[in-house]
């Protein structure tokens, strides 16, 4: 079986293929603190409650595939892959990595793995022209030419991070539950909240991919739109825009990266 980690700012995403099936998934909080000691214990925690996999650290995975946003995540985990996993074929997205998307960047370096990633599968998935969004900490829009090359992308303040600035400096507001309101016209401050948060990141992502579509494709009909990220589902109701929902998109990403790299080890 493949183990695929996906390190954000803010969660952890690490799900298990077993082929091209995704078998099964978690999602922890991301702590640049944490050893590769600790990781290793937690890791084993997570993988020993599936039925297929052995009680040893290790038993039944035959490959790692890491992306991550934290270098500091990133430098335990690969001490991890080294102690805990020696004998297994992993690969860490970092520059030189082989990806099959071309990168057509003023400083290819300077693009978050995850995004890249996230192209790999949507060019795999759905092919050229797509846009990706990603609701993460930041949102992230990224678009994928019809040759299925990386040409750039959006960057965007992230759900959580606007309803904790709202909280933090607004003098009679405070931290909300991210709910549905019961109307787009709030009846009190929590609703009201809700929904300039929930309707004002739909009105966003419709407003910022319709204008990348203009001048991705000739025909902006022909762009796909793949949502992605823990907070997708709060926006796909709302959002006239979006054409699929792949909430494991970065580690189907991760598996072909594996694949591609393994294969010409």
């Amino acid at each position: 079986m493949l183990l695929t980690i996906d390190v954000g700012n803010t969660h952890t995403v690490l799900g298990l293929f077993d082929g091209e099936e995704i078998v099964e998934h978690w999602r922890i909080s991301t702590d640049a603190r944490r050893t590769a000691d600790e990781l290793a214990v937690l890791l084993n925690g997570l993988m020993g409650m599936h039925p297929l996999l052995g009680e040893e650290l290790g038993d039944g995975i035959d490959g790692i595939a890491i992306c991550a946003t934290v270098p500091s995540v990133l430098h335990e985990l690969r001490e991890v892959t080294r102690r805990y996993y020696g004998d297994v074929p992993a690969v860490l997205v970092e520059p030189g990595i082989k990806t099959g998307v071309p990168i057509l960047m003023d400083n290819p370096k300077e693009v978050g793995a995850d995004r890249i990633i996230n192209a790999v599968a949507a060019v795999e998935l759905y092919g050229g022209p797509a846009i990706v969004v990603d609701f993460g900490t930041a949102t992230t829009f990224d678009a994928v030419s019809a040759r299925g090359e990386y040409v750039g992308g959006v960057i965007a303040p992230g759900i959580e991070i606007s309803v904790d600035a709202l909280g933090v400096r607004g003098a009679q507001l405070r931290k909300i539950e991210l709910a549905r309101p019961r109307s787009v016209i709030g009846k009190n401050t929590v609703e009201a909240m809700q929904s300039g948060i929930l309707y004002g990141f739909a009105g966003q992502v419709d407003g910022v991919v319709n204008r990348m579509a203009r001048e991705l494709a000739d025909d902006p009909e022909d762009v796909t739109v793949i949502a992605t990220g823990g907070l997708a589902p709060m926006v796909l109701g709302e959002s006239t825009v979006i054409d699929e929902h792949e909430p494991w998109l970065t580690l189907i990403g991760l598996r072909l990266v594996h694949e591609r790299n393994v294969a010409r080890s």
